[in-house]
């Protein structure tokens, strides 16, 4: 592994003063824009963590969940059957339970910033860096970075024909991934690369034995199991010495065995699997549980027969769900085109255009257990939501290159976003009574929300270099945003809509509008100490606009949309609208370098107040969502960051530590009636970190020996908000190695990865189970992370 490439493991890298000097050292640079422009990663001030090629190649990182032991600050959770993922940094996070909520730690890929966190689910590949920006970056990234922006920067054309391939077989869960590309110079002025991967993994979520789960045929399922289809297609033209233009085409398919992954149950104070509690008592079943929730096998089991037969029509499941077997499909299309022209020999103007196509359905039940007597599936309250989303973004800016002390980027940002939300769903499972009497299906209801978006945003900076070592810079965005969503329910089971409880089947609620505007500044200056000395502070402000809630259940509280009177109609819209989340505080950093370059160490201390913090709860008792803003939440903390280059050719070590303090600091009553303020937030460990090792020796003159190593460190920490005595993740660490044997110029290698070798189970998120007897059951659901993997893997480049 290059040295570039082995420090950026830990987010740093030995980059020179001035732009003369990266030229000089450019083998040992690494570069990141994080002001939407290319700087090196000691010179800007911002706190960033970048992880090159080698080191994702290196551990078999192909979803975003692995970043994570790279980035201590960082949680990512996948699955769910509202956003579909979520991540979070320094404590600051959104819900994965409602795909209403756009994202605090933004995504961004290749520039566009993908407002959906489906995207989490896909896998990606032939990635060249991936860059995590901690704190609000809302003036160069706009909406939805209030807390961070993860950011995936794939890989472009080559100026030489090169060829590119591997093939990975994976032991613990049975899945092989094969991949490659290609790329090179089609004409002198445009290039062209390629790349496609496929990745199929059997027992991707191991069941425990006796688990109620079949496949199809009817033969027992033991495993669910997944799979990628990844291809991208890169356009590089350069026809004039004042213009280039970059196309990016991506096309993703992506399918599971159900929405529900590495979901387990925990027993709770009882210590007994509770059964699924059913319209109060008449309706009780055993639950297949087994209290053993750290052993890597699930219990999810295929919905009872009473409750999948009929599916309404039109939605998601029908047919397919009818044997209640659960399934997901996601299909994404994804094109972004990027320009440059010079306008002058000082002026440039920039475009990117991004274009998103997604289309996903996760069918699954979410009482989670349940089996019957004679061995049957019992599982309840089953879902089949589809998530179709379209969005459309333009950016273009003007920036300057001036010899003088001053310079500037002024620019604007639009944003056309259409997300149809629509699922048959059981709450009551009233059809274990009966199926509906009119219509014969056996859901509870079929509710459809269709949510349009509009944002447009200006935003201007200004950078001064006050003297050679001096740097201040500041600027403003603007944005405003509105929301129109409307619902829809074209049908209620006849038992329910009978009671006063719910409403009619046929119900629409017309326009329900949320509209704001904001101003997020930012400010910092920078004093380059010496050449290898950089001292920075930065004020910033962060801002996540709110919404319309898309869990509210077809009840009785959405009957005031057809009130007469005007005040009951907008008070039953407003109690649907979440507000919007901001941000406010800055950092101080050092980023320094020593003994020639060969040690870096990059410290930052950061302080961020967020008001109106969103978010999402399930109420298990009552089976119902609830969207609010927490009053405020308060992250501070130091991010340092080391790397070493040996004296010992080939020979470098890296790391990471997070301390971070983020907990309520102002009244904030939840579901559970207990007021939170002062307690920590939810996936933010006190301490965290890691320290890695990446050590090349030459095995002669045609062979090179790779030896590869990281381990993973994490406090403990609350795995929701819901009360003071949440459940709570112990510390653990979890360590990572790889050898490999292959072409010192990289044209073949053979390579041994494990991941998680000590098969470490931990716990991201943590909610009551639905359908607990009152008073009696305290069953948790809770979310893990993957077990160990090991891979042997070989890889050509010619």
């Amino acid at each position: 592994m290059g040295t570039a490439a082995s420090l950026a493991a830990a987010g740093i890298a030995t980059p020179a003063h001035a732009q003369d000097a990266v030229e000089e050292y450019d083998s040992n640079v690494i570069t990141v824009i994080a002001r939407k422009q290319t700087e090196t990663l000691q010179e800007v001030p911002v706190t960033v963590t970048a992880i090159g090629r080698d080191t994702l190649e290196n551990f078999q990182v192909n979803e975003i969940a692995d970043v994570v032991s790279r980035v201590p600050a960082l949680n990512v959770q996948v699955g769910g059957s509202g956003s579909g993922g979520q991540i979070s940094l320094r404590g600051v996070g959104s819900s994965n339970i409602s795909a209403s909520f756009d994202s605090a730690v933004a995504f961004d890929f290749d520039g566009v910033q993908v407002s959906t966190m489906r995207i989490v689910q896909a896998g990606f590949f032939d990635v060249e860096q991936i860059d995590v920006l901690k704190g609000p970056q809302s003036l160069f990234f706009g909406k939805s970075a209030s807390a961070g922006v993860f950011s995936i920067r794939s890989a472009n054309p080559t100026r030489d024909w090169e060829m590119g391939g591997k093939a990975a077989y994976e032991f613990e869960e049975k899945g092989y991934t094969v991949g490659g590309h290609i790329s090179g110079p089609l004409t002198d002025t445009l290039g062209i690369r390629v790349a496609a991967q496929y990745q199929d993994i059997e027992d991707y979520v191991k069941l425990a034995p006796g688990t109620p789960a079949f496949n199809p045929d009817g033969t027992v399922r033991d495993s669910r199991g997944i799979s990628n289809f990844i291809s991208r297609v890169t356009l590089q033209w350069d026809p004039l010495d004042n213009f280039n233009a970059n196309l990016k085409l991506n096309y993703i398919k992506n399918k599971s065995d159900g929405a529900v992954g590495h979901t387990d149950i925990n027993c709770g104070a009882n210590g007994v699997a509770d059964p699924v509690y059913l319209l109060g008592g008449a309706v009780v079943i055993p639950s297949n549980a087994d209290c053993n929730d750290r052993d890597g096998l699930y219990h999810t089991s295929d919905a009872a027969a009473a409750l999948a037969a009929n599916v309404p029509t039109g939605s998601g499941g029908d047919p397919r769900f009818e044997n209640g077997i659960p399934y997901g499909e996601t299909e994404i299309f994804f094109g972004r085109l990027k320009w440059d022209l010079d306008l002058s020999d000082t002026l440039t103007l920039s475009s990117v255009s991004g274009y998103l196509s997604l289309d996903a359905i996760d069918t699954d039940c979410y009482a989670y257990v349940g089996q019957f007597a004679n061995g049957a599936p019992g599982n309840a309250g089953c879902s089949d939501p589809v998530n179709k989303t379209e969005q459309f973004t333009q950016e273009l800016r003007v920036s300057s290159d001036f010899d003088g002390m001053f310079n500037f980027m002024v620019g604007a940002f639009y944003e056309t976003r259409d997300i149809d939300f629509n699922t048959s769903q059981q709450g009551v499972n009233i059809s274990f009574l009966a199926a509906d009497p009119v219509t014969g299906f056996t859901y509870d209801w079929y509710k459809k929300q269709n949510t349009k978006t509009e944002a447009l945003s200006f935003f201007a900076s200004t950078t001064l270099d006050l003297t050679d070592q001096l740097q201040i810079s500041g600027g403003v965005r603007w944005t405003d945003e509105k929301k129109v969503s409307r619902i829809s329910v074209p049908y209620v089971h006849s038992f329910l809509s009978a009671t006063p409880a719910f409403i009619d089947s046929g119900f629409f609620s017309g326009p329900i509008t949320f509209r704001d505007s904001n101003f997020s500044p930012e400010a910092s200056i920078k004093y380059q100490a010496t050449p290898d000395i950089n001292i920075y502070a930065a004020f910033k402000t962060g801002f996540k606009s709110g919404g319309v809630d898309n869990s509210a259940l077809p009840s009785n509280s959405l009957l005031g949309f057809n009130d007469p009177d005007p005040a009951v109609r907008a008070a039953v819209s407003d109690s649907l609208k979440f507000k919007s989340e901001t941000g406010l505080g800055g950092e101080v950093g050092v980023k320094a370098q020593f003994a020639d370059r060969t040690i870096t160490l990059n410290t930052s201390v950061f302080y961020y107040v967020f008001d109106d913090l969103q978010v999402q709860t399930f109420d298990a008792a009552a089976v119902q969502f609830l969207t609010f803003n927490a009053s405020q939440l308060t992250s501070q903390g130091v991010d340092v960051e080391w790397g070493w280059r040996t004296p010992v050719e080939g020979l470098n070590f890296s790391g990471s530590l997070a301390y971070t303090d983020a907990e309520f600091t102002a009244p904030f009553v939840t579901t559970s009636g207990q007021d939170l303020n002062g307690r920590s937030a939810a996936r933010a460990p006190k301490f965290a970190g890691n320290a890695a090792f990446d050590w090349t020796m030459p095995m002669g003159d045609a062979i090179e020996l790779g030896l590869n190593g990281n381990v993973q460190y994490s406090g403990s920490y609350f795995t929701n908000e819901d009360s003071l005595n949440d459940f709570r993740q112990n510390s653990y660490f979890s360590f990572d190695g790889s050898v490999s044997v292959g072409d010192p110029d990289g044209k073949w290698k053979l390579s041994l990865v494990g991941v998680n070798l000590t098969d470490k189970i931990w716990v991201n998120t943590s909610s009551g189970r639905p359908f607990l007897e009152p008073g009696v059951g305290d069953d948790l659901v809770v979310t893990q992370n993957r077990g160990r993997q090991v891979f042997v893997e070989a890889a050509f480049k010619f």
